[in-house]
């Protein structure tokens, strides 16, 4: 998606509306009932998920930094970013090393994956703990290139929503779908429809959910006739579905953001939710939109026997909409006295548009530096980092009946509504013992103020950091097993509490297991390595991440360059071995290669003078090269002059191994 909904629709505002059209909470009395009794989306609160945020190394068929990164093939950084808003990553299990700079509080600025199913379990889990009726699944284009990243998103998304008892359905967003009239019934028919067995997706007036978002719209991005957009709405209904439309914010009218002509679309659907994102941006908007859009479109919808499902935003952080949630909460109270049973939140993480709900980074202790990014207190006011989420769930009780109709937001901005203060993070982390095959790890007990319920042990994998045991409150000792002899390996700890708070990380520890005996273990697996330069996603960490086919290649046209690994400790050294794919399309090749060395990482020393590496497909694509007895050493260098076969130092992995 190049372009996004809010970028196409910003440039159609409130400019020129019409003055209120009077009708108050009274004259909407008949108005109020929803055409359907109350299922899993009316009377409920639905948040729109997108679910499409990869990192490199998640295993995503997107294979890069989806929706991070302008450039997904590279690594996310203050030139290469597409986010506006810093997702508060504590809770996440999974995590993934950026090159921002630390946050404020000195921690690595990791973020997580939607691709990691425990990603979507969290999320998901905040939904059931703050109230959150119904997910919408956004589905975009699914016969493009995202299409199989975005059918494993629609399982895990199923799966979490049926662990954690929360409803979901597929919302279909058009934009730029070219065969979409043909496309979209194939894939509900042979992939999508398949979820509606799910217990737990959504379900009204007995019929599965389907949303379509994109009809109507007046712009280039959704150019589809009437008739087509009519044929999709009623083969959808035909199926047995209810079917809940994504239409312009002036469907009513049909003018501004709606082409004309569309009013029998419109009338078709089963529910409308009219956009909103871009057209308020402070409460007087809000106060605006309640006369001249909330109102009456609530009015036609109950004369058409049509339900209502209004947005309510956020705010963006970038855009300093939010105002400590007096913009969100001004929204809902406009929803609660004209009557409204049903609301859209968008989003629930559209960290994109800084428009998300999900827990967000509440002040730059949180933030990379550097970055220019804001927090939740952009205003001046500290809100906590799931506040928002709080403010929802505060929105769906009041417009359940379940608290009074009010003006005033009902919960404080740090204050209120259960435990939200996180356990402090364990302190002292240390390497209490070693072996050729473990590590025990042991810390300081963590405090909190209801509670601490456990602490989660975290190994480094290419700057992943990736659960691998989990301690009772009142253990604090952990021994990591399976590992490999003569290698270094870097953890951390954090502590949980029994309301699903995370702490920060503890300080991260680096521990060398003891040799097992042989000079065939590579000590270079997984170690922090770094280069002189590399190009496109061709990233240094390919060459120590234990898989031949990804590799390192530095800027072309270029020499000198170097590769860097560093060890965790001084070591002897015997011999490094390096490879290039094995595939037969890389032809065989010769590349002049020294090594140096370094105890610090800043002074190197010679340890092998330039050596042509010859490399060949039909033997393997391996070259070795012996260093001289007794070399010890911490950081090794590889430093690359000339390549016959590519202008540039190209390595799939680099291999360093102890000497015999």
């Amino acid at each position: 998606m190049g372009v996004t909904r809010r970028t196409v629709l910003q440039a159609v505002t409130v400019t020129g509306v019409a003055a209120s059209v009077g009708l108050g909470r009274t004259a909407l009395a008949a108005a109020a009932t929803a055409a359907s009794a109350p299922g899993d989306v009316v009377g409920k609160v639905t948040v729109g998920y997108q679910g499409w945020f990869a990192c490199a190394g998640d295993g995503a068929p997107i294979n890069g930094w989806w929706h991070w990164a302008r450039n997904w093939g590279q690594t996310p950084s203050v030139s290469n970013s597409a986010i506006v808003a810093w997702p508060d990553s504590r809770d996440y299990p999974t995590t993934y090393r950026t090159a921002f700079g630390n946050l404020g509080n000195g921690q690595p600025a990791a973020l997580f994956s939607s691709y990691d199913q425990s990603t979507v379990d969290v999320h998901f889990r905040w939904m059931k703990q703050y109230g959150i009726d119904t997910a919408a699944l956004q589905r975009f284009n699914p016969a493009g290139g995202e299409g199989p990243t975005r059918d494993a998103m629609a399982g895990k998304v199923r799966s979490a929503a049926e662990s954690q008892g929360v409803k979901f359905y597929v919302m279909y967003d058009v934009s730029d779908w070219t065969a979409m009239q043909t496309e979209i019934k194939a894939d509900w028919t042979n992939k999508m429809r398949q979820h509606a067995g799910s217990s737990a997706y959504a379900r009204q007036n007995g019929k599965p959910v389907v949303c379509v978002w994109g009809f109507g719209f007046n712009d280039g991005q959704r150019p589809f006739t009437a008739d087509v957009c009519l044929d999709v709405v009623n083969w959808f209904k035909q199926q047995g579905c209810y079917v809940v439309g994504g239409v312009p914010t002036w469907w009513r009218t049909g003018d501004r953001d709606s082409r004309p002509g569309f009013s029998g679309v419109y009338h078709a659907f089963d529910m409308l939710s009219p956009w909103m994102v871009g057209r308020i941006g402070n409460a007087g908007d809000a106060d605006n939109f309640y006369n001249v859009a909330t109102v009456p479109d609530l009015a036609e919808c109950a004369a058409w026997g049509i339900d209502y499902q209004p947005c309510v935003l956020p705010g963006g952080v970038g855009d300093r909409q939010r105002v400590h949630g007096d913009f969100m909460w001004r929204q809902f109270y406009n929803m609660g006295r004209a009557g409204v049973a049903s609301v859209y939140i968008s989003m629930f993480d559209e960290y994109n548009e800084g428009n998300q709900i999900a827990k967000t980074a509440e002040s730059q202790v949180w933030v990379p530096t550097g970055s220019g990014l804001l927090a939740l207190d952009e205003d001046g006011t500290a809100c906590s980092s799931d506040y928002y989420l709080r403010l929802t769930g505060d929105g769906g009780r009041m417009l359940k009946g379940l608290i009074a109709v009010t003006a005033v937001r009902p919960t404080s901005p740090v204050i209120g509504g259960g435990d939200t203060v996180p356990p402090a993070a364990p302190g002292n982390l240390r390497v209490t013992a070693v072996s050729d095959t473990s590590v025990t790890l042991a810390w300081s007990v963590s405090t909190d103020n209801v509670g601490v319920a456990g602490y989660r042990i975290r190994r480094f994998v290419g700057g992943t950091a990736t659960p691998v045991g989990s301690a009772a409150a009142s253990v604090t000792t952990f021994t990591v097993t399976g590992l490999a002899a003569s290698t270094s390996y870097t953890f951390d700890v954090q502590a949980l509490d029994t309301a699903g708070g995370v702490s920060m990380p503890s300080s991260e520890v680096v521990a060398a297991t003891s040799a097992g005996g042989s000079s065939t273990v590579n000590v270079a697996l997984d170690r922090p390595v770094t280069a002189s330069s590399y190009t496109q996603s061709y990233v240094p960490g390919n060459a120590v991440d234990g898989n031949v086919d990804t590799y390192w290649e530095s800027a072309n046209s270029t020499f000198p360059q170097w590769l860097q690994v560093d060890l965790g400790s001084a070591m002897g050294v015997g011999r490094v071995v390096l490879t290039l794919p094995p595939a037969v399309a890389w032809a065989a090749r010769s590349q002049t290669v020294s090594v140096q060395g370094s105890i610090d990482g800043a002074s190197f020393g010679l340890l092998l003078g330039s050596v042509a590496c010859a490399f060949d497909p039909a033997s393997g694509n391996t070259a070795t090269l012996t260093l001289p007895a007794g070399t010890a050493t911490r950081h090794v260098r590889l430093v690359f002059t000339a390549n016959t076969g590519w202008p540039a130092g190209q390595v799939s992995e680099f291999r360093v191994f102890g000497a015999a």
